[in-house]
C-alpha cells in the first residue's frame, strides 16, 4: 500500500481523537494532528495547535499539509445550551466557517491530496425535532428542511471537488462513546462523575436519572475511527454517505445495570435527574472526589464539559411518555464492505473501565 499522511482534525475531541489513534497505529500512516487544546495522548503524531477560527493561522499553517493525501474532519464548535444551539444560525456559520478556513488552504497545498472525510450525525434526520422515518435511510436527510451546519459544509465540499482528483465521505453515527474529556457529547465523563459523586455522598446505588424508555442506537469510537478508515480507501466508498453503528440497539433502562455496576454501583431504581441541573455544580464535591482517588482530572467543567446537557437530552430526562425509536439503516455501509460490530452493552464496560485505568474516574 502508498504511505499515507493522515491529517486529523479535531484531534483533542471524541471522534478525532480515535482516529488519531487508529491511524497513528497503522504502518502505512503518518499522522498529523491539529486542534486547538493538545490531546492527551498523540500515539506519535506530531501535534500542531491550530484554531480553525482563525482563517490567517490556517492559511499560514498550509505548508505544513503539503504531504497531507486524506483529510479527516473532525473538529467541532458548539456553544453553550448545548441542545438549543444545534439550530442557531451563529453555531452553523462558524462551523461552516472552519471547514473553509481549513480546506480551502490545504487543498492548495496538498496536491496529492485523496479523500477528505466529513462527520454528521441523526441531526441529518431531523431527530432533535421530530422523530426519524424508521430506520432512517442516508438517501431520506433533511438537507432542505433543518437547518443545520451539515448542509453547509456538505455542499462546500461537494462544489470544491467537482471535478477534482480526491473524493469524499460522509459518516453519519449515532450516540458515540469513547475517550475524550471536556467534549460536548461523551455521556462516559458525565456518568462516571454522576456515580462517584453519589459514592462519595455514601450511597451503593445508582438510579437511572433518565425519563421513559426509546430504543435507540450507539457506536464505539474505535469502531467509527475504521469505519472512517475504510471509506477513505474503499472504491465503493467513494463520494458517498453512510450510517454508522454498532450493529445493535439498545435502552437505556436495559443497559443501566452493567453501567452501574461498571462503575462499582448496584442499579437503583428510576429517579428521574437532570444532571446539568442537579450534578455540574458540584464543583467542591467532586474535589473531595479527585482528592481521595488521586484522580487525573480536572473540574467538572474541565472533564466533563457540555456534556452533562447531552447525557440529559440523550436519556430523555424530562420524557414522561416512551420516546420514538431512533433507529438508521446500516444497510448501505454493510454492502460497501464494512461489517464490524460491537456489543453496546460491552462498549459501555469497556469504556469505564479505560477510564478508571487512566486515573480520571475512581477505580472499581
Amino acid at each position: 500500500m502508498p504511505r499515507k499522511t493522515v491529517l486529523i482534525a479535531g484531534a483533542s475531541g471524541l471522534v478525532g481523537y480515535a482516529a488519531m489513534k487508529f491511524f497513528s497505529l497503522q504502518p502505512d500512516c503518518d499522522v498529523i494532528a491539529i486542534s486547538r487544546r493538545a490531546p492527551d495522548e498523540t500515539f506519535g503524531a506530531r501535534f500542531l495547535p491550530l484554531d480553525l477560527m482563525d482563517e490567517a493561522a490556517c492559511a499560514a499553517a498550509a505548508a505544513e499539509f503539503s504531504g497531507v493525501t486524506h483529510l479527516v474532519y473532525a473538529a467541532l464548535y458548539e456553544r453553550p445550551g448545548l441542545v438549543a444551539g444545534w439550530r442557531e444560525e451563529e453555531q452553523i456559520q462558524v462551523n461552516d466557517r472552519m471547514l473553509r478556513n481549513l480546506l480551502g488552504p490545504l487543498e492548495k497545498a496538498a496536491t496529492g491530496l485523496a479523500h477528505v472525510s466529513l462527520l454528521q450525525g441523526t441531526k441529518a434526520y431531523g431527530v432533535h425535532v421530530r422523530p426519524l422515518s424508521v430506520p432512517a435511510r442516508e438517501n431520506r436527510s433533511e438537507m432542505h428542511e433543518q437547518p443545520n451546519f451539515y448542509w453547509n459544509q456538505e455542499r462546500h465540499v461537494r462544489e470544491l471537488q467537482a471535478g477534482k482528483g480526491w473524493t469524499w465521505s460522509i459518516l453519519r453515527p449515532v450516540l458515540i462513546v469513547g475517550y475524550s474529556t471536556g467534549s460536548a457529547m461523551n455521556v462516559i465523563p458525565a456518568l462516571g462523575a454522576y456515580a462517584a459523586l453519589r459514592r462519595e455522598a455514601g450511597f451503593s446505588d445508582l438510579p437511572f436519572p433518565g425519563g421513559a424508555a426509546r430504543v435507540a442506537q450507539a457506536v464505539d469510537a474505535d469502531l467509527l475511527a475504521r469505519a472512517i478508515a475504510g471509506a477513505g480507501e474503499a472504491k465503493t466508498a467513494r463520494n458517498e454517505i453512510f450510517n454508522v453503528t454498532n450493529g445493535d440497539v439498545f435502552v437505556w433502562q436495559n443497559v443501566w445495570p452493567a453501567i452501574a455496576r461498571a462503575l462499582g454501583m448496584e442499579p437503583g431504581a428510576e429517579v428521574p435527574l437532570s444532571l446539568d441541573a442537579d450534578i455540574r455544580p458540584q464543583e467542591e464535591a467532586w474535589e473531595r472526589v479527585r482528592a481521595r482517588h488521586g484522580l487525573r482530572c480536572g473540574s467538572l467543567r474541565e472533564f466533563v464539559g457540555l456534556s452533562f446537557e447531552y447525557a440529559d437530552y440523550t436519556m430523555g430526562y424530562g420524557r414522561e411518555v416512551a420516546g420514538p425509536p431512533a433507529i438508521v439503516s446500516t444497510v448501505k455501509i454493510v454492502q460497501a464492505g464494512f461489517h464490524d460490530v460491537m456489543d453496546t452493552e460491552a462498549m459501555f464496560t469497556k469504556w469505564f473501565r479505560i477510564f478508571q485505568e487512566r486515573e480520571l474516574l475512581p477505580r472499581v
